[in-house]
């Protein structure tokens, strides 16, 4: 009854390792820099910052140009009228200073926000696909020092995204 019961266990045990030694890790990787550059959601975003930044270097250099007009007339002013103009002036140049401030705070800020949201959809593309497909592991590429080209999902991300960008509702550049 020893040897039957000894025997069974070894059956076991060699069974076990024999499926574990079999079992096949399934490993990918990405290229988050090409994702970015294909995916319309993110060049949906850039389009919108870059015409947010174009109206507002367009209103500072408008402002700049009131600026430099009100500095031109004043310098054709007497030293009293400039000493009285100078405070004008000078809340002028904070003012402009202030409004260059805020604008490329919100500029950045909007920047951060959408880096995160893109960053957001591509881990949960990535995720899916992974665990549709049974991968192990999906690596960025920007890590690895050999990229078998077998290996590289980037293409099928894309895919993915692209596909559910507009389907979620999200109109083109908003």
């Amino acid at each position: 009854m020893k040897k039957i019961l000894v025997a069974l266990v070894v059956i076991l045990g060699v069974t076990f390792l024999a499926t574990s030694a079999f079992a096949v890790e399934k490993f990918g990787y990405v290229s988050i820099e090409r994702i970015g550059d294909a995916y319309q959601k993110a060049k949906d975003y850039m389009k919108t910052l870059e015409d947010k930044e174009a109206g507002y270097t367009s209103e500072i250099d408008k402002k700049r140009n009131d600026l430099k007009q009100l500095q031109d007339k004043i310098n054709l002013l007497s030293e009293k009228e400039k000493e009285a103009k100078n405070p004008e002036l000078e809340t002028k140049i904070k003012s402009l200073q202030e409004f260059v401030r805020q604008k490329q705070a919100d500029l950045r800020k909007e920047q951060v926000d959408k880096t995160i949201e893109l960053s957001k959809d591509i881990k949960e593309a990535i995720n899916r696909y992974a665990e549709k497909e049974s991968f192990t592991l999906v690596f960025d590429a920007a890590a690895l020092a050999y990229q078998p080209k077998g290996m590289d999902i980037t293409d099928k991300i894309i895919e993915i995204l692209n596909k559910g960008y507009p389907a979620k509702g999200s109109a083109k550049g908003k």
